[in-house]
């Protein structure tokens, strides 16, 4: 029997079991959706709590790249192993993951455990959707998906709401927490409903090769781009390193790639219009959609001066938004082409990514949640409809990889994008901050607050001692932040442009695997 040979044949299930099988996976999905969106809420208040400023964008870029790399390896051990056995041993890793998180005493733990969080994700997103397509009903597979936008809407709902909440009046390690009995019930549903009805290879080939020289590609431009100018000299030894460690861990990936037999990546695929573009075009949505999910969050409490669950109502409208436009898609799917999905959904993010240059210190969080929203629904049209395009560019037999590319280009987007916008805003929140000293304004608190501040200086960011300030100086406090955070947007807008762009090259023809 040939290696690639399908051992097994398709199993056929009856709707009740069917139904079953996507709730259960669809519960999967929600752990990862709530962590996701919890955690936005939540930072300021972490990083006011734990300090370390200057490491703050590693602890979504830390999950969110391990989480890239995981992708698309589950992605492939999804059309060799059981899923079932797959996607238990993701919840069980991500549970465990979280409560070393919830116990982190600095916020080096805390990364730490957010790579392994992010593993665990990346498996998660990857089963799911593979999951949802397998069990989608004949000529419903877009509906079957969006039903993952639900998901994303109930979690878009608790996730920032309750993460301020814990926030605010509990500690924010119960954000971590409160994960356990969730990953338990979870676990427990897909051990008892999940089966495999697609048919697996009988023999395995992990690239190994692959996933090692694409992980120190990505680590070693997110290391240069993030700390690149701040923490080192452009033109340092360490930056020349960089550089060379990405250089020539990238051409391995390119040759390993090539030679690989079962590949993380088939180069190939990239010739396939549908494929190469979709990707690109969720990728830069994800750029500027997480970017804004990772900073927007320090704008609010920061230079607004909000409370964490005034944050969390903020993040709620960029989630929700986010979950109404993947639900519209369902709607819509027999009436539009996906291209023209995803050209309207470009529009939007231009538009809500634009206004974003408009805030302000004075702000009202009306203006906040509505721009959010804006943004939002853009990202849930351009994620689905470009998900579909890629797996309808595809084989059959290469739907977890389809499925898989698609979400390791949302995940890597996401990364780079927080990567980039940490280390232009670490830089300027310091040039800030070091003008503010230089100009007296700090040095005239009082004596407490002042030794509050210099113990650690991320103390600006919570509502308690913004409040403890004078006006005058809260002001001026507040607009250094608010001006500081303006180079996100900046970020953001340059990756929604550029989105757009992409989106109009998507192939037009209506040819949809649904």
């Amino acid at each position: 029997m040939d290696s690639d040979h399908l051992a097994t044949t398709p199993i056929k299930l009856s709707e009740k079991v069917r139904w079953w099988v996507i709730s259960a996976a669809l519960l999967a999905l929600f752990i990862g959706a709530m962590d996701s969106l919890i955690m936005s809420a939540a930072m300021p208040t972490i990083i006011a709590d734990l300090g370390g400023l200057d490491i703050y964008s590693w602890v979504y870029t830390a999950y969110f790249l391990a989480r890239a790399i995981a992708l698309p390896i589950f992605g492939k051990l999804a059309d060799l192993f059981k899923i079932k056995i797959l996607f238990i041993t993701c919840i069980g890793a991500f549970m465990i993951s979280s409560v070393v998180a919830g116990i982190s005493p600095n916020m080096t733990v805390l990364i730490v455990a957010r790579v392994f969080q992010g593993i665990a994700a990346g498996g998660n997103f990857a089963l799911v959707y593979v999951v949802l397509t397998d069990m989608a009903p004949p000529g419903k597979r877009a509906k079957t998906l969006s039903l993952a936008s639900f998901i994303w809407g109930i979690a878009s709902v608790l996730g920032p709401t309750i993460g301020g909440i814990i926030a605010n009046y509990f500690s924010w390690r119960w954000v971590f927490f409160i994960n356990i009995p969730v990953c338990l019930f979870s676990m427990t549903l897909l051990a008892i409903y999940l089966v495999e009805i697609r048919p697996k290879k009988d023999r395995v080939h992990l690239d190994l090769a692959g996933v090692a020289t694409l992980s120190f590609t990505i680590v070693g431009l997110l290391t240069l781009l993030t700390l690149g100018g701040r923490d080192f000299d452009w033109l340092s030894p360490v930056s020349i390193s960089l550089v060379a460690i990405t250089l020539v861990s990238g051409f391995g990936f390119y040759f390993s790639e090539k030679r690989a037999r079962e590949p993380i990546l088939a180069l190939k695929f990239f010739t396939i219009r549908g494929f190469s573009i979709g990707n690109l075009s969720v990728f830069l949505s994800s750029f500027a959609i997480f970017s804004l999910f990772a900073y927007a969050p320090l704008f609010i409490q920061g230079a607004l001066g909000k409370s964490p669950v005034q944050v969390g109502m903020a993040m709620l409208s960029l989630s929700l938004g986010w979950s109404i436009g993947s639900l519209l898609i369902g709607q819509i799917f027999y009436r539009l082409e996906m291209k023209t999905v995803s050209i309207i959904g470009g529009i939007f993010l231009v538009i809500g990514s634009g206004l974003t240059l408009l805030f302000n210190y004075q702000t009202s969080m009306t203006t906040c949640f509505w721009v959010f929203q804006l943004v939002g629904i853009g990202m849930g049209f351009v994620a689905i409809s470009t998900l579909l395009v890629v797996q309808s560019a595809l084989a059959e037999s290469d739907l977890g990889v389809a499925t898989s590319s698609n979400q390791f280009a949302r995940s890597l987007g996401g990364t780079i994008g927080i990567g980039v916008s940490g280390g232009f805003v670490t830089a300027k929140i310091q040039t800030s901050m070091d003008a503010l000293s230089r100009s007296g304004v700090i040095d005239a608190l009082p004596t407490n607050l002042l030794l509050q501040l210099r113990e650690n200086f991320e103390r600006l960011f919570q509502p308690g001692f913004q409040s403890q300030l004078l006006p005058e100086i809260k002001m001026v406090v507040q607009k250094s932040v608010g001006e500081s955070m303006s180079v996100v947007f900046w970020i953001v807008l340059a990756a929604s442009l550029l989105c757009f762009v992409s989106c109009l090259f998507l192939p037009g023809e209506k040819r949809m695997k649904t």
